[in-house]
């Protein structure tokens, strides 16, 4: 896939999480009135597995990965887009807010379009590297078959040739 595609998928489940992390802001801390810094952390991490999800199955889905390398990849997609988004958020708000005096909800904006380029680096060249065969789950051997060449046991319906001593 190409990086210009792959980039507008990614801000396009950005845009989604980041309309789904709103709705869970305003529901924990409007609603429930739950103190803003905690609703804030649980409405971003709701965002973040959000985002993962959808960028396993539309993003990246031409790099597949098995359930232990898909462990991987949820671990360092916390760290890589959780971790830029709430720090590198809180950082950008306080300078462009406190430090430049513009408006929080124009900050806001900019802070969410910075950490996204941040957060695609991060995806494309860490998170979702293409994992080697194995990690993947599959076979080696010719072919990337099991049972290929005596590698495996063979499948049900396979006709195994054993050699005898003469």
């Amino acid at each position: 896939m190409k990086t210009v595609s792959r980039a507008g998928i990614f801000a396009a489940v950005g845009a989604l999480g980041f309309a789904l992390q709103t709705a869970v802001l305003w529901l924990l801390a409007g609603r429930t009135e739950m103190p803003v810094v905690p609703a804030t952390l649980v409405a971003t991490e709701a965002a973040v597995l959000h985002n993962f999800a959808w960028h396993v199955r539309w993003t990246w889905a031409d790099r597949p990965a098995g359930p232990r390398a898909l462990l991987g990849r949820l671990l360092r997609f916390n760290l890589a887009n959780g971790g830029v988004s709430l720090a590198g958020g809180a950082v950008l708000m306080a300078i462009l807010v406190h430090g430049c005096g513009v408006h929080y909800l124009p900050a806001n904006l900019a802070s969410v379009l910075i950490c996204s380029a941040v957060n695609f680096a991060a995806s494309d060249g860490w998170v979702f590297r293409a994992e080697p065969q194995a990690a993947r789950g599959e076979a080696g051997g010719l072919g990337g078959r099991r049972g290929s060449c005596g590698g495996g046991r063979p499948r049900a319906g396979q006709t195994t040739y054993r050699a005898t001593a003469t």
